[in-house]
């Protein structure tokens, strides 16, 4: 009878509070499962040149090979020299702006910033980017170089689309901008990737 009685007997509370410990704890680890969805998504853009640079591309036999030497490249014309070296301080600028605005968006999923804070990082972001697209209008670039210029171009338009895209969680409260803002990023992260293998060997050296 006891085992009976036992058996019929209503749950306790501490059987309660167990129930409530553990769906807490459930609803705890979803919440963190996202957090640390949208913490990647932002440091693969900060970090993912350099994890490429790091990281195997192939078996070691293969890269372990002696390759054919390639030709050098030809030198740059006196026209190319200057227009390189036009786009620099543009260049630069947009990275800055641009690195500013990712670690910005990390913290703030950490809670190492606030929303003021992030909102400060994208709008100088944003006044970054246009800036650079009026400077680059006003860049000529020789004719063997006006399929890059038109390249940067279209990854500065990508960064400013993305930065306008998290502007938008702070009219509705919706942090879910952010994650519709990285393939905007990315694609102008690989453009510009491009060019610059190709301008400044030295910063974006090959895989």
């Amino acid at each position: 009878m006891r085992r009976k009685d036992a058996a019929l007997s209503p749950p306790s509370s501490e059987d309660g509070n167990l129930f409530v410990h553990v769906g807490l704890r459930r609803l705890f680890a979803l919440r963190q499962s996202a957090l640390v969805v949208v913490v990647l998504l932002l440091l693969s853009i900060a970090g993912l040149a350099l994890f490429r640079e790091m990281s195997p591309t192939g078996p070691v036999a293969a890269r372990d090979l002696p390759r054919p030497a390639k030709p050098p490249k030809p030198a740059f014309t006196p026209a190319e020299e200057a227009y390189i070296q036009a786009l620099w301080p543009i260049h630069g600028d947009v990275e800055r702006s641009t690195a500013r605005m990712t670690l910005g968006q990390i913290f703030y999923k950490t809670n190492d910033m606030d929303r003021p804070g992030l909102k400060r990082r994208v709008d100088d972001a944003l006044v970054t980017y246009r800036g650079a697209e009026m400077r680059l209008r006003a860049l000529t670039p020789p004719a063997t170089m006006q399929g890059d210029h038109d390249e940067y171009v279209a990854a500065v338009e990508l960064f400013k689309q993305s930065a306008v895209e998290v502007m938008r969680m702070f009219d509705d409260g919706r942090d879910e901008h952010m994650v519709a803002a990285y393939p905007l990023s990315q694609k102008a992260s690989d453009k510009i990737r491009e060019v610059g293998a190709k301008f400044w060997p030295h910063e974006f050296p090959p895989n």
